[in-house]
């Protein structure tokens, strides 16, 4: 496995556990990140969409689909972007920032290992 793929299966994992979290036990982890806890089922629908966006990226990693690591790059750096936006209208508090730092530090990863992977070639 490429480093490139290397770091989009490892972000693949962080999906779906993730997603997992929110699908089976959402509440304490919202919590702990300062958002209100819910009884709603949007947040468990977000956790199944998560789960299988992990997998869709663990496949692509697994199969060294180049275009789909910088179609990543991309839409992760735009994360933080849109979570700021969220907590600047006050439809969300800060700490959701942090989900949007994991987000951009993934890419930027998988945007190096991609820049280091065409010089070598």
């Amino acid at each position: 496995m490429s480093p490139a793929a290397r770091s989009v299966n490892i972000f693949g994992i962080y999906l779906i556990l993730l997603g997992l979290v929110l699908l089976l036990a959402p509440n304490p982890m919202l919590v702990q990140f300062g958002l209100p806890p819910t009884e709603e089922v949007w947040i468990r629908v977000v956790g199944m969409l998560l789960t299988y966006l992990g997998i869709y990226y663990r496949v692509a990693a697994a199969s060294e689909l180049r275009v789909f690591f910088f179609g990543t790059v991309l839409l992760r750096l735009s994360v933080p972007v849109f979570f700021l936006v969220f907590v600047l209208e006050g439809w969300s508090d800060w700490p959701l920032l942090g989900f949007g730092l994991v987000d951009a530090a993934a890419a930027v990863w998988t945007w190096t290992a991609l820049r280091r992977s065409t010089r070598a070639a």
